[in-house]
C-alpha cells in the first residue's frame, strides 16, 4: 500500500474508533484494557491497530460437525459464558442447568457435542505503512514473550502469545437437551481459579509490551531494527508461509485421496 493509501486507512480506522456507534465485534467495543496499547500504537505514524481482543474466559457447547474431534465449533453452537472481566469468572455455573451425574463418556459418545472451557489470551493485529515498521513492532513483541506473532500480508502484525487454556468438560445429550458433566464442580473451580491466574498472567505481558513499545519504537531510533535484521525478519516469514502452503497442500492431497 502506498504512503498515501496507508494514510488513508489509517484515518478512516481511527475515525471508526472514535465514533459513538458500535463496531464490527460481537462485543460491539474497545475492551477496556486494550485501550492504552491501542491509543499508544496508534499514536506512531506507520502504525494503526484494525483489531483486538484483552483475552477473555469462555464456555461453549459444540455445533453439529462431521469429525469427531473435540475442539471444533460446528454447525448450531452456542455460548453458555463468556467474559473478558476477570471478575465475572467465578459462579457462572450457577445460571445453568447442568447434570452434575458425573460419569466418563462412552466410546459411543465421542461423536457428540462437547461442551468447552477456554481460556483465550491478549491478540492485536497492528497494520504498518511498510515491511520495516512491521519488523520493528514483531522484534518488540517477540523479546515481551510474544511467541506466536507473525507478519502476514500486507503489512499487517499479529500479536499473539501463548496463555491459554481448553479443557473438554461435558457433553450436550441431544435427547434431552441437557448437558451432562463428566468432571466434577470442584474440578470446575479449579478451572475457574486457573482461568484467573491466566487473566492475570496475561495483563502482566500486556503491560510489558506496552513498555516495551512506548521505549523501543515510541521514544527510540526510527533507524532501528537495522536492515540486517529485517532480512531475517522477512526470509523467517517467508519460510513460515511457504510451511503453511505445503501443510494446506499435504491436507488437500490427503483429502482427495479419501475421496
Amino acid at each position: 500500500m502506498s504512503q498515501n493509501g496507508f494514510d488513508q486507512k489509517k484515518k478512516s480506522i481511527l475515525s471508526g474508533i472514535n465514533s459513538e456507534g458500535p463496531d464490527l465485534s460481537p462485543k460491539g467495543d474497545i475492551d477496556s484494557l486494550c485501550i492504552p496499547i491501542i491509543d499508544l500504537i496508534n499514536s506512531h505514524k506507520d502504525m494503526v491497530t484494525t483489531s483486538s481482543c484483552s483475552g477473555r474466559v469462555s464456555v461453549f457447547v459444540e455445533g453439529r460437525k462431521a469429525g469427531s474431534k473435540p475442539g471444533g465449533k460446528g454447525d448450531g453452537g452456542r455460548w453458555l459464558f463468556v467474559s473478558h472481566d476477570k471478575e465475572q469468572v467465578r459462579g457462572w455455573r450457577a445460571a445453568h442447568d447442568l447434570d452434575w451425574d458425573v460419569a466418563r463418556p462412552g466410546d459411543g459418545e465421542l461423536a457428540g457435542r462437547f461442551m468447552l472451557y477456554k481460556f483465550e489470551p491478549f491478540i492485536l493485529h497492528v497494520k504498518c505503512r511498510d515491511f520495516t515498521a512491521a519488523a520493528r513492532l514483531l522484534r518488540v513483541a517477540m523479546a515481551c514473550g510474544f511467541r506466536e506473532s507473525g507478519i502476514g500480508s500486507n503489512n499487517l502484525v499479529a500479536v499473539r502469545i501463548s496463555i491459554k487454556l481448553d479443557a473438554p468438560i461435558g457433553r450436550l445429550d441431544e435427547t434431552t437437551g441437557r448437558i451432562r458433566m463428566f468432571v466434577s464442580p470442584e474440578y470446575v473451580d479449579l478451572l475457574d481459579e486457573l482461568a484467573l491466574g491466566k487473566f492475570m498472567e496475561n495483563e502482566r505481558k500486556m503491560q510489558e509490551l506496552y513498555k516495551a513499545i512506548e521505549d523501543e519504537i515510541i521514544h527510540g531510533s526510527s533507524e532501528q531494527p537495522v536492515q540486517k535484521d529485517c532480512d531475517k525478519l522477512e526470509r523467517r516469514e517467508r519460510k513460515r508461509r511457504e510451511g503453511l502452503e505445503r501443510q494446506r497442500q499435504l491436507r488437500e492431497a490427503a483429502e482427495a485421496d479419501t475421496l
